[in-house]
């Protein structure tokens, strides 16, 4: 009876260690909310050319830009961002963006994650006497490199600036973000 017992107890504590085991932990940390900070160079068709008029300028606007992203879970991202078009100038025209919104990353297939995002914020720029409400609309695909690091190998945005007359720049954005925790 009592080897039995014995049998028994250690059937059941090898069974257990292979069920502690059973979990590995990126996949029991997938769902816990991160912080990710990045940077990003932009290219912009500004949509203004001077003269008061909704015109495709000659020249893309070219920028540096920073971005926050705090994934809640595992559909929903809120996402800040800073964009910077100071380069390539047509008669001295720029842009700046400061925006936050949702950012919904679709499916993670082997590294690669398509999202689409919404933000809504804040646009200045050389031509302007104060600033306008800007709404983006876009979308773009992240490879994770590491546990840590993060490319963002395709961002595009559609955006609209609420002024007379609206304005509706578009450009792409390709970067490199940080896990901070």
């Amino acid at each position: 009876m009592r080897r039995t017992i014995e049998f028994f107890l250690c059937i059941l504590l090898v069974s257990l260690a292979f069920s502690a085991y059973g979990q590995v932990e990126p996949a029991a940390r997938a769902h816990e909310p991160t912080l990710t900070v990045g940077g990003f160079g932009s290219a912009f068709q500004p949509d203004y050319a001077g003269n008061g008029i909704a015109q495709s300028s000659p020249n893309p606007l070219i920028g540096i830009g920073a971005y926050v992203d705090f994934r809640v879970n595992r559909w929903v991202t809120i996402e800040s961002e800073g964009r910077w078009l100071r380069f390539n100038e047509y008669i001295g025209i720029n842009e700046n963006s400061y925006m936050i919104g949702a950012k919904v990353p679709i499916r993670t297939y082997g590294g690669f994650t398509p999202y689409g995002k919404f933000l809504v914020g804040i646009g200045s720029g050389s031509f302007l006497n104060g600033h306008s409400t800007v709404l983006a609309f876009g979308g773009g695909v992240d490879y994770r490199l590491n546990r840590r690091f993060t490319l963002r190998a395709a961002d595009f945005e559609f955006q609209e600036w609420t002024l007379t007359p609206t304005l509706h720049p578009y450009g792409g954005s390709v970067g490199l973000g940080y896990k901070l925790w």
